[in-house]
C-alpha cells in the first residue's frame, strides 16, 4: 500500500502531545508504520554509566509518531493525499486542498 508521508515532507501532527507542530520527516518506519520527525515528540533518555561515558546523562531524541497522526502541509494548513496516474503511467502524490503535486511515486510500467 503507497504511504502518504514520505523522507523529507514537511508534515503537521494532528494527533497527541505534540498536536500542531510542524516539522520535516527523517525517517519513515513501514513496518510499524510510524515516521520521525525532526524537532518534535522530543523526549528524554537517561544514559547509565559505563566506562566510555562515566558520567551518565541525559540525552533528548526524537519518538516516533504513528503516520495516521500527521499530514503533509499544503500552504501552511493539514491535506489529505490523492494518488492520481497520469497519461504516461506515472503516478503522483497530489494534495486534497489546492490540488498541488506533493512529488512523484512511481514511473511508468513497463
Amino acid at each position: 500500500m503507497p504511504r502518504h508521508i514520505r523522507k523529507g515532507d514537511q508534515v503537521i501532527v494532528t494527533a497527541g502531545d505534540s498536536k500542531g507542530s510542524i516539522g520535516e520527516v527523517t525517517e519513515v518506519n513501514t513496518k510499524s508504520d510510524q515516521v520521525i520527525v525532526k524537532g518534535v515528540n522530543l523526549r528524554t533518555k537517561h544514559l547509565r554509566r559505563t566506562q566510555l561515558n562515566p558520567q551518565g546523562g541525559t540525552v533528548t531524541v526524537e519518538a516516533p509518531i504513528h503516520i495516521s497522526n500527521v499530514s503533509p502541509v499544503v500552504d501552511g494548513k493539514p491535506s489529505r493525499v490523492r494518488f492520481e496516474t497520469g497519461k504516461d503511467g506515472v503516478k503522483t502524490r497530489v494534495a486534497v486542498k489546492g490540488g498541488k503535486s506533493l512529488g512523484q511515486v512511481s514511473g511508468p510500467r513497463g
